[in-house]
């Protein structure tokens, strides 16, 4: 299957750089993942789509202040690390730019020496394995350093760094926002429990893979980043009661998708308590085995989250709404509009 099966015509202007006032104002297209069929509303009525007796899955994680800029302590020269994932202990695999500045051995100074690093490992691609020394504790000395790790085609700055994460987050881990969460307020999970709807939390922490584009010509070579996932005992339970009571699992987000999805299909269409590394890349031709719905965000061109997507409610009829989310300019990426598949 060609990767150009995925492109689509998107003008700069739609693509959004800094959120709404409001998180709930946001536009939300509804896509009938069997007709094609779409209906227009926006983000505060999307109680008004769901029933009693389903369940929305939310990804719980945080999202690490993971940019730091700091300078070599030999030569004062600058340089920004991105923290990736944490190896053991106080080891990060990171991307350092200029990676040609920081060998094996060099030492880097943050914050005028509140945080200091030595280059344990040399990595390809601008990769280094950075290992972190500092007083008190660690994610309280990065919360005062360090700046979110925006994805690269936003340009502005973020004035309030809480609008890019959830208003449920409480996982440090991440080093993107699940963005199709940012929609959500107090007040609108407090309606949907009102009114039946069940919340299950789950845990994906987001890698910058997610913004690694397909290079692969054809979709099947595509190399999938791996994530680190955690579902509970209690979120399993539940899950298994809504299914077997008759109601719809509907996953917030593409991350959301790929833990429920890997859990199933790893225990014959059932959850359990599970946590682990998923590198599963959902296509069209994958069989769902845990949802039947989701709530997301309009992705770039080509991704392989707008393959997800498609393996959900079928490519002609995602290409055929995102043709009509350009047209009735739908804003578009993180900080965009949402789209309910059901």
């Amino acid at each position: 299957m060609k990767v150009e099966l995925f492109d689509f015509d998107l003008p700069e202007r739609l693509i959004a750089q800094v959120p709404l006032k409001e998180r709930d104002a946001s536009r939300l297209m509804v896509l009938d993942k069997k007709t094609g069929e779409i209906t227009h509303s926006t983000f505060k009525h999307v109680i008004d789509f769901l029933n009693a007796g389903d369940c929305i899955v939310l990804n719980d994680t945080r999202v690490l202040p993971a940019r730091l800029y700091g300078v070599k302590e030999e030569t004062g020269a600058k340089v920004e690390v991105l923290l990736l994932k944490q190896e053991e202990g106080d080891v990060w695999e990171t991307l350092v730019k200029p990676a040609k500045r920081v060998k094996r051995g060099t030492v880097l100074s943050f914050g005028d020496g509140r945080l200091t690093a030595v280059c344990t490992e040399e990595l390809e691609h601008g990769g280094r394995k950075i290992e972190f020394r500092y007083e008190g504790i660690f994610y309280e000395v990065l919360e005062s350093l360090g700046e979110m790790p925006l994805p690269p085609y936003i340009k502005e700055q973020l004035d309030d760094r809480e609008r890019y994460q959830t208003v449920y987050s409480k996982k440090q881990g991440s080093a993107a926002a699940p963005t199709a969460g940012l929609h959500f307020t107090e007040e609108i999970l407090d309606a949907l429990r009102k009114k039946g709807v069940h919340i299950a939390f789950i845990t994906l922490h987001v890698g910058l893979g997610t913004f690694r584009p397909v290079s692969a010509e054809n979709v099947e070579e595509h190399d999938m980043h791996a994530e680190f996932y955690e579902m509970s005992e209690e979120t399993a339970a539940l899950l298994n009661r809504v299914r077997q009571e008759g109601g719809k699992i509907i996953s917030v987000g593409t991350t959301s998708t790929r833990t429920l999805e890997t859990i199933a299909s790893e225990h014959d269409g059932r959850f359990r308590e599970a946590r682990g590394w998923t590198s599963i890349f959902i296509y069209p031709g994958y069989t769902f085995r845990a949802i039947d719905g989701m709530i997301t965000n309009f992705h770039l061109p080509k991704s392989s989250l707008i393959m997800l997507v498609s393996a959900l409610a079928g490519r002609e009829h995602v290409l055929s709404a995102y043709r009509t989310a350009v047209e009735h300019e739908y804003r578009f990426f993180s900080f965009g509009d949402a789209m309910l598949i059901k």
